[in-house]
């Protein structure tokens, strides 16, 4: 074909299946050269990759130390974490990605880096000081079958702040810059705090400012609650309402979670059924992450669209302000001084709202360091492009995402772990008796609660059986007196009420009592019972049904 002839092929156009892939084909072809062009890169985020539009969504958990964060997770996935330890001191000191994976290890910082799979490839620039205190966790595990989570370093107060503070500037990582490089991708911040220290001190206050910019996805959680009376709760909430409005100076008033996030007994029982209602919303909004993945990508492509359409106009002004010959150095100076006042005549010459501007204090820092002989000026074509994204592009993704939110409502969301025993049994009566299976048993094997039934069935005899079984609200009942967090009683309930009936007899009430014992002791529950654990007669029914 002549090169005539090639001129006149059209390109057929490109065919858009989902709300990800249109995303970063709009960021590839519109918004990264105009990031690149401008010099984006090096005042703000650095560039997407494509794992950071296909990664699941991820959840980051801050707080400063032994504010339970790590137990947090741990209470979310009913699993111990590969290389975590848990403590009354510091014992998070680094950054750890909680991720799937089949095989149970620890990928350290500087190999996980240079995973094209994994969204953490831009961390590199915060240098092998960081990197040496960041690693990912790999575990197979259903929770994480759907999310990620990040764990942070505990942020210390008082006096070991200050330590903390010079420790870690020596250590040659800007802990706020991290933390706001993940507040930006990730779809979930959890910020949590100690009923009994509700002090933010200077490190943490600097931490949460690094939040700021990403609000919406904020979820305050007020833990270890079951420490104090309601009278002192209700005290120790309005407190902490009232330093999170000192810190985070808007008028809005940021969701509170209040509950104690462990698989431990309560050890103030009267806010009992207020925690379980706080539980359940918090553990919804988690549940519902991966429904809302591609419209929090979406909503964050925007927010950064509108901020390198700023940043354009400020670099482009600051390079038609500077002279062309003589004394650079003096109006480099005095424009730095003057970004507030530039920022005005931008926001009023573009019609561009206050809100889409960065900080000033922080962006005249960064201006220092710059040559503005470099800047650009603006070019008609790529701010074209820019606003052909955000009026008509984004727009004809919507159809594309109201039809993904459509088939992802019948999605269950988040499963596994303690996001299993929120909607079991009598726990939950909008799904009462899920199914759940005891594949594998053998009925040869000894049953391993026979030496103790003697003293349940007193237990269950004196709690007034109807025809042999005991109703859903009197074994409920029984069940939390023993303070266990409803969470956990709904799995043991799960996984004793073997004939899925919505009662229990004499050999399941056994089979809770025994399990609810095992857990008091601090072990862990099974994902689905073993042979010893079924009642013999189970077992013949079981082999009968087979």
């Amino acid at each position: 074909m002549s090169r005539w002839g090639r001129k006149n092929v059209k390109k057929a156009p490109e065919v858009i299946r989902t709300v990800t892939e249109g995303l970063k084909s709009l960021y590839r072809k519109k918004l990264l050269p105009l990031e690149q062009f401008y010099g984006f890169h090096d005042f703000h985020s650095p560039s997407l990759e494509d794992a950071d539009f296909d990664n699941k969504p991820m959840v980051l958990v801050v707080g400063q130390y032994s504010t339970g964060k790590t137990t947090f997770i741990k209470y979310l996935l009913e699993q111990d974490i590969p290389g975590s330890r848990i403590g009354p001191e510091p014992t998070t000191d680094c950054f750890t990605a909680i991720m799937h994976g089949e095989v149970e290890g620890v990928i350290p910082g500087n190999a996980l880096i240079v995973d094209p799979n994994k969204p953490f490839r831009k961390l590199n620039p915060f240098g092998n000081t960081f990197l040496n205190r960041f690693q990912c966790a790999q575990m197979p595990n259903q929770v994480l079958e759907s999310i990620s989570i990040i764990d942070t370093p505990g942020i210390l107060s008082g006096a070991k702040q200050r330590v903390s503070r010079g420790e870690r500037s020596n250590k040659g990582y800007d802990f706020p810059a991290v933390l706001r490089w993940f507040a930006e991708r990730v779809d979930r911040i959890i910020l949590l705090f100690d009923a009994h220290k509700l002090e933010i001190s200077d490190e943490f206050s600097e931490a949460i400012g690094a939040l700021k910019g990403n609000e919406d996805k904020l979820r305050v959680v007020l833990n270890k609650a079951d420490m104090v009376g309601t009278q002192q709760l209700m005290r120790v909430y309005g407190a902490l309402m009232w330093s999170l409005g000192k810190v985070f100076n808007t008028p809005e008033v940021l969701r509170v979670y209040i509950g104690s996030f462990w698989s431990e007994p309560l050890m103030v029982a009267d806010n009992r059924k207020l925690f379980e209602l706080e539980e359940e919303d918090l553990f919804a909004d988690i549940q519902n992450l991966p429904r809302n993945a591609a419209l929090r990508k979406l909503n964050d492509l925007v927010k950064r669209a509108r901020l390198v359409r700023v940043h354009a106009h400020i670099i482009s002004y600051l390079k038609q302000e500077m002279p062309s010959m003589f004394r650079k150095d003096n109006k480099k100076k005095n424009l730095i001084y003057q970004l507030p006042v530039i920022f005005s005549k931008i926001q009023l010459q573009y019609n561009i709202s206050a809100g889409d501007f960065p900080d000033c204090a922080k962006m005249q820092e960064q201006l220092m360091v710059h040559d503005f002989t470099k800047f650009k000026t603006l070019k008609p074509h790529l701010m074209t492009a820019l606003d052909e994204l955000l009026s008509a592009d984004i727009a004809k993704l919507m159809p594309l995402l109201r039809q993904e939110e459509l088939e992802a409502g019948d999605q269950p969301g988040v499963q596994g772990g303690a996001f299993i025993g929120t909607r079991a049994g009598p726990f939950n009566e909008g799904d009462p008796f899920a199914e759940e299976n005891g594949e594998g048993c053998e009925e040869e094997e000894d049953w391993v609660v026979t030496k103790d039934k003697p003293k349940y069935d007193e237990i269950f005899y004196n709690l007034a059986p109807n025809e042999g079984k005991l109703s859903g609200t009197k074994a409920k009942d029984w069940m939390v007196s023993s303070r266990l967090p409803n969470s956990v009683l709904g799995r043991i309930w799960k996984l004793s009420d073997l004939d899925h009936d919505g009662m229990l007899d004499d050999e399941e009430f056994a089979l809770a009592s025994h399990l609810i014992e095992v857990k008091l002791e601090g072990h862990g529950l099974p994902p689905e019972l073993p042979a010893r654990l079924i009642p013999p007669s189970k077992r013949r029914q079981k082999g009968s049904d087979a």
